[in-house]
Protein backbone atom coordinates (compact mmCIF):
# COMPACT_ATOMS: atom_id res chain seq x y z
CA UNK A 1 0.00 0.00 0.00
CA UNK A 2 1.49 3.31 -1.09
CA UNK A 3 0.82 6.62 1.30
CA UNK A 4 -1.27 8.81 -1.37
CA UNK A 5 -0.60 12.19 -1.70
CA UNK A 6 -3.89 14.10 -0.62
CA UNK A 7 -3.98 11.95 2.21
CA UNK A 8 -0.65 13.10 3.42
CA UNK A 9 -1.55 16.42 2.86
CA UNK A 10 -4.47 16.32 4.82
CA UNK A 11 -2.69 14.56 7.46
CA UNK A 12 -0.28 17.09 7.90
CA UNK A 13 -3.04 19.97 7.35
CA UNK A 14 -3.78 19.14 11.32
CA UNK A 15 -0.66 20.74 12.36
CA UNK A 16 -1.41 24.27 12.25
CA UNK A 17 1.36 26.72 11.45
CA UNK A 18 2.44 30.18 11.00
CA UNK A 19 2.56 31.88 7.43
CA UNK A 20 5.70 33.53 5.70
CA UNK A 21 6.62 34.80 2.80
CA UNK A 22 10.50 33.56 1.71
CA UNK A 23 12.26 36.85 -0.26
CA UNK A 24 15.34 36.52 -1.74
CA UNK A 25 17.20 39.30 -3.93
CA UNK A 26 19.52 37.82 -7.57
CA UNK A 27 21.41 40.35 -9.74
CA UNK A 28 18.94 43.20 -8.62
CA UNK A 29 15.58 40.83 -9.19
CA UNK A 30 13.58 40.27 -6.27
CA UNK A 31 11.22 37.31 -6.01
CA UNK A 32 9.38 35.40 -2.96
CA UNK A 33 7.04 32.73 -2.21
CA UNK A 34 4.66 32.11 0.50
CA UNK A 35 6.14 29.24 2.62
CA UNK A 36 4.98 27.61 5.99
CA UNK A 37 7.72 25.09 6.07
CA UNK A 38 10.17 27.01 8.31
CA UNK A 39 11.41 26.38 11.53
CA UNK A 40 14.92 27.00 14.11
CA UNK A 41 17.27 24.83 13.78
CA UNK A 42 20.47 25.60 16.21
CA UNK A 43 20.65 28.54 18.99
CA UNK A 44 24.56 28.26 18.66
CA UNK A 45 25.29 28.96 15.66
CA UNK A 46 21.45 30.52 14.73
CA UNK A 47 20.36 28.64 12.57
CA UNK A 48 16.96 27.98 10.41
CA UNK A 49 15.53 26.04 7.80
CA UNK A 50 13.25 26.61 4.99
CA UNK A 51 11.75 23.67 2.47
CA UNK A 52 11.18 25.34 -1.14
CA UNK A 53 9.22 23.40 -4.20
CA UNK A 54 11.96 22.21 -6.90
CA UNK A 55 9.91 23.77 -9.09
CA UNK A 56 10.01 26.93 -7.75
CA UNK A 57 11.71 29.91 -9.91
CA UNK A 58 12.34 31.11 -6.24
CA UNK A 59 14.89 27.81 -5.62
CA UNK A 60 17.08 28.55 -8.23
CA UNK A 61 17.05 32.46 -7.01
CA UNK A 62 17.89 31.41 -3.18
CA UNK A 63 20.62 28.82 -4.70
CA UNK A 64 21.93 31.55 -6.98
CA UNK A 65 21.96 34.87 -4.88
CA UNK A 66 22.78 32.36 -1.09
CA UNK A 67 20.67 34.67 0.87
CA UNK A 68 16.61 35.00 1.76
CA UNK A 69 14.51 36.38 4.26
CA UNK A 70 11.79 34.84 6.22
CA UNK A 71 9.17 37.32 6.54
CA UNK A 72 6.75 36.13 9.62
CA UNK A 73 3.17 37.94 8.45
CA UNK A 74 0.43 39.22 10.42
CA UNK A 75 -3.23 38.60 10.13
CA UNK A 76 -3.83 41.84 7.97
CA UNK A 77 -0.83 40.88 5.61
CA UNK A 78 -3.65 37.66 3.86
CA UNK A 79 -3.36 39.31 0.74
CA UNK A 80 0.29 39.20 0.51
CA UNK A 81 0.49 35.52 1.54
CA UNK A 82 -2.45 34.52 -1.26
CA UNK A 83 -0.25 36.97 -4.01
CA UNK A 84 2.80 35.24 -3.43
CA UNK A 85 1.66 31.49 -3.46
CA UNK A 86 -0.30 32.66 -7.04
CA UNK A 87 1.49 32.35 -10.69
CA UNK A 88 1.10 35.08 -11.63
CA UNK A 89 2.46 38.66 -13.29
CA UNK A 90 1.37 40.41 -10.20
CA UNK A 91 3.97 38.58 -8.26
CA UNK A 92 6.54 37.51 -10.83
CA UNK A 93 6.87 41.21 -12.39
CA UNK A 94 5.47 43.09 -9.09
CA UNK A 95 6.59 41.25 -6.48
CA UNK A 96 3.08 41.62 -4.88
CA UNK A 97 3.31 45.89 -4.77
CA UNK A 98 4.56 44.70 -1.57
CA UNK A 99 6.94 47.33 -0.25
CA UNK A 100 9.94 45.75 1.49
CA UNK A 101 13.89 47.31 2.32
CA UNK A 102 17.19 45.62 3.03
CA UNK A 103 18.60 44.89 6.29
CA UNK A 104 22.08 42.29 6.14
CA UNK A 105 21.94 39.89 3.19
CA UNK A 106 20.33 42.00 0.48
CA UNK A 107 17.06 39.71 0.67
CA UNK A 108 13.55 42.31 0.84
CA UNK A 109 11.98 42.17 4.44
CA UNK A 110 8.69 43.37 3.77
CA UNK A 111 7.30 46.65 5.78
CA UNK A 112 4.68 45.57 8.46
CA UNK A 113 5.92 42.03 8.96
CA UNK A 114 5.14 40.84 12.76
CA UNK A 115 8.95 39.58 12.35
CA UNK A 116 11.46 38.41 10.30
CA UNK A 117 14.77 36.18 10.04
CA UNK A 118 17.73 37.35 7.38
CA UNK A 119 20.36 34.32 6.95
CA UNK A 120 22.69 33.32 4.27
CA UNK A 121 22.50 29.70 2.83
CA UNK A 122 25.07 27.90 4.47
CA UNK A 123 23.60 24.17 3.07
CA UNK A 124 21.27 22.87 0.85
CA UNK A 125 20.06 19.04 0.80
CA UNK A 126 17.79 17.55 -1.23
CA UNK A 127 13.95 16.59 0.40
CA UNK A 128 12.08 14.98 -2.40
CA UNK A 129 10.26 17.28 -4.32
CA UNK A 130 11.46 19.50 -2.36
CA UNK A 131 14.86 21.54 -0.98
CA UNK A 132 16.33 22.15 2.22
CA UNK A 133 17.73 25.38 2.85
CA UNK A 134 19.78 25.62 5.75
CA UNK A 135 20.57 29.09 6.54
CA UNK A 136 22.34 30.97 9.36
CA UNK A 137 21.19 34.19 10.69
CA UNK A 138 22.85 37.35 10.14
CA UNK A 139 19.60 39.85 11.25
CA UNK A 140 16.24 39.64 12.73
CA UNK A 141 14.11 41.27 14.02
CA UNK A 142 10.75 42.43 15.44
CA UNK A 143 8.84 45.21 16.39
CA UNK A 144 11.29 47.51 15.04
CA UNK A 145 14.17 46.15 17.03
CA UNK A 146 17.04 44.77 14.79
CA UNK A 147 19.70 43.02 15.71
CA UNK A 148 22.88 41.76 13.68
CA UNK A 149 25.33 39.30 14.39
CA UNK A 150 27.86 41.74 12.46
CA UNK A 151 27.88 45.44 13.66
CA UNK A 152 29.40 45.91 10.29
CA UNK A 153 26.10 44.68 8.36
CA UNK A 154 24.38 47.29 9.71
CA UNK A 155 26.35 50.00 7.47
CA UNK A 156 24.54 47.83 4.61
CA UNK A 157 20.91 48.53 6.33
CA UNK A 158 18.39 50.33 3.85
CA UNK A 159 15.57 52.67 6.00
CA UNK A 160 12.50 51.12 6.64
CA UNK A 161 10.80 54.12 7.48
CA UNK A 162 9.83 52.90 10.62
CA UNK A 163 7.26 50.45 9.36
CA UNK A 164 6.95 48.11 11.52
CA UNK A 165 3.45 46.62 12.79
CA UNK A 166 0.97 47.12 15.96
CA UNK A 167 3.03 45.50 19.22
CA UNK A 168 -0.28 43.84 19.80
CA UNK A 169 -0.40 42.45 15.96
CA UNK A 170 -1.18 39.36 15.93
CA UNK A 171 0.07 36.00 13.53
CA UNK A 172 -1.68 35.15 10.60
CA UNK A 173 -1.89 31.20 11.04
CA UNK A 174 -2.91 28.20 8.83
CA UNK A 175 -4.84 25.00 9.37
CA UNK A 176 -6.85 22.72 7.86
CA UNK A 177 -6.43 24.40 4.09
CA UNK A 178 -7.69 27.08 5.51
CA UNK A 179 -6.21 30.81 7.25
CA UNK A 180 -6.69 31.11 10.83
CA UNK A 181 -6.54 34.33 13.15
CA UNK A 182 -5.68 33.56 17.46
CA UNK A 183 -8.14 34.01 19.55
CA UNK A 184 -7.02 36.23 22.58
CA UNK A 185 -9.69 34.43 25.04
CA UNK A 186 -7.34 31.59 25.74
CA UNK A 187 -3.58 32.32 27.01
CA UNK A 188 -1.57 30.68 29.22
CA UNK A 189 1.90 30.51 29.78
CA UNK A 190 4.79 28.15 28.37
CA UNK A 191 7.58 26.08 30.22
CA UNK A 192 9.94 28.33 28.51
CA UNK A 193 8.97 32.10 29.13
CA UNK A 194 10.48 35.07 26.86
CA UNK A 195 13.08 36.81 28.35
CA UNK A 196 11.79 39.88 30.51
CA UNK A 197 8.72 38.44 31.76
CA UNK A 198 7.29 37.93 34.68
CA UNK A 199 6.96 34.32 36.03
CA UNK A 200 3.27 32.96 37.56
CA UNK A 201 2.75 33.02 40.79
CA UNK A 202 0.91 30.23 40.69
CA UNK A 203 -0.17 27.33 38.11
CA UNK A 204 -3.18 28.55 38.36
CA UNK A 205 -2.33 32.34 37.47
CA UNK A 206 -2.82 32.79 33.49
CA UNK A 207 -1.05 35.97 31.38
Amino acid sequence: MTIEKDFFRQVMGHFATGVTVVTTSNQGVVSGLTVNAFCSVSLNPPLVLICIDIHSTAMTQIRESGAFAVNMLTEQQEDLSRCFATQSDERFKHFCHASYHAVATGAPVLADVLAFVDARVVAEYPGGDHSIFLGQVEALGIGGKVLFADAREAENATDHNGQTPPPDEAPLTYYLGHYRRLADAYRTPSMNKPVGTTQPHSDNDVQ
